[in-house]
Order: structure tokens, then C-alpha cells, then sequence
């Protein structure tokens, strides 16, 4: 079944192939219900901030500065969310960077506020940066109040062709050949589209700084 995790992956894709001649960092954080207690706003955060600084050619000395400082700091420790919104404007000053955040509404509920505050933060102070959001149960309203004017919003419905183009590359993947049959084959075909098609996926926000 098509998921929100498969239009993010092909955002993900489709900004990376486009941008990487031009020097454009992609990053992307997959929120999993299956662990979602161990994904806080800093999780969130410190994964996005550490695939921006792999994708710089070379790392700014406030960004570095920073690290430096948090290692001496007994047993070392990673660095606070005030650091990490400083770093992320470093980075933004002299890189186009996008963030993809994925399936928000399963990050635990008390988080999302402060996720979309956080991220909110990065925008406001980094020029650089552009953001995209999906979820599947509604957070319009909160992100309308917190981004105001700077948010599009885009509802995804797939059709029935694109559902049987994804189920035959699934197919054609499916490393037990042995367990398919014509007649099984075309009952997957025929019956998942059907019950799918129309099926409302997920919405997906585009952010822009003011």
C-alpha cells in the first residue's frame, strides 16, 4: 500500500537529483510510530543538523567552535538546542539547504508543538532554508497559526495507475519468484487499486521563510 513515507522518499530523490550539481543539501527525518518515544525534538534536530554538516564543503569555524566546546564538557555531551538553531543559520548563510520532515503527526503528541516550533525557529533565522512537511491526520490548523502566510498546503490522492505502477515494481522486487502465480497476480492487481484508489494519503505542507 502506498504510504507517506514513499512521497516523502520520492521528494527526498526528486530534490536531490535536481539540486546536487548546484551544491544544495537535501536532509530528511522519518518519524516512526514504532519509536516514537525515543524521537524528541532534539533527535529530530541533531539528525537533520548532522546531514547538513556532512553535505558542507568545508564546516564553518562557529560551527566547529561549537563541537569544540561541547567535547570538553564531562564525558562530552551533544550540543543544546540553542546551539543547533545557531548552527543551522551558520550553515543557511552560505548554503541552500531543504529539510524534509516526515509523518509529523506520528511524533509523540506532546512533541509536535515544539517540533513545529523548533522548526519555525530555523526558518525565521535562516534565510537559506526551505521546508517540507507531511502528515496524515490533520495539523493544518496548527501550522497555519504558527507559519501564517508562509505555508502551502498540498492533499495527496493516488489514482489507480499510479497505484498498479507501484504494486508491479514491488512485484518485480520480490526476491520469492516461487510464490507468485498468474491468477495471484492478477487478483492483487485488480482488488488492492480498488480498495486504495481515491484512499486519502496524506497532506503535504510546503514552508516558506517570510
Amino acid at each position: 500500500m502506498l504510504t507517506s513515507h514513499d512521497f516523502s522518499s520520492l521528494v527526498i530523490d526528486t530534490l536531490g537529483n535536481k539540486f546536487s550539481k548546484q551544491g544544495v543539501i537535501v536532509t530528511g527525518f522519518y518519524f516512526d510510530f514504532a519509536t516514537r518515544k525515543e524521537q524528541s525534538p532534539a533527535d529530530m534536530l541533531g539528525a537533520l543538523l548532522k546531514q547538513v554538516i556532512n553535505g558542507l564543503k568545508e564546516i564553518p569555524e562557529e560551527v566547529a567552535s561549537i563541537y569544540r566546546r561541547q567535547r570538553l564538557v564531562i564525558g562530552g555531551r551533544r550540543p543544546q538546542l540553542s546551539d543547533i538553531l545557531k548552527m543551522f543559520h551558520t550553515a543557511s548563510t552560505s548554503q541552500r539547504i531543504f529539510i524534509c520532515v516526515d509523518a509529523l503527526d506520528e511524533c509523540v503528541a506532546e512533541h509536535q508543538q515544539e517540533v513545529l516550533e523548533l522548526l519555525r525557529e530555523i526558518l525565521k533565522n535562516s534565510p537559506g532554508i526551505r521546508l517540507f512537511i507531511t502528515a496524515i491526520r490533520n495539523i493544518r490548523s496548527e501550522i497555519q497559526r504558527l507559519f501564517v502566510e508562509t505555508a502551502m498546503f498540498i492533499n495527496i490522492k493516488p489514482n489507480k495507475g499510479d497505484i498498479v505502477t507501484y504494486i508491479l515494481a514491488k512485484l518485480e522486487r520480490d526476491t520469492n519468484k516461487g510464490a507468485m502465480n498468474p491468477g495471484l497476480k492478477t487478483d492483487i492487481l485488480t482488488k488492492i487499486p480498488a480498495m486504495v484508489s481515491g484512499m486519502y494519503v496524506g497532506e503535504k505542507t510546503l514552508v516558506y521563510p517570510p
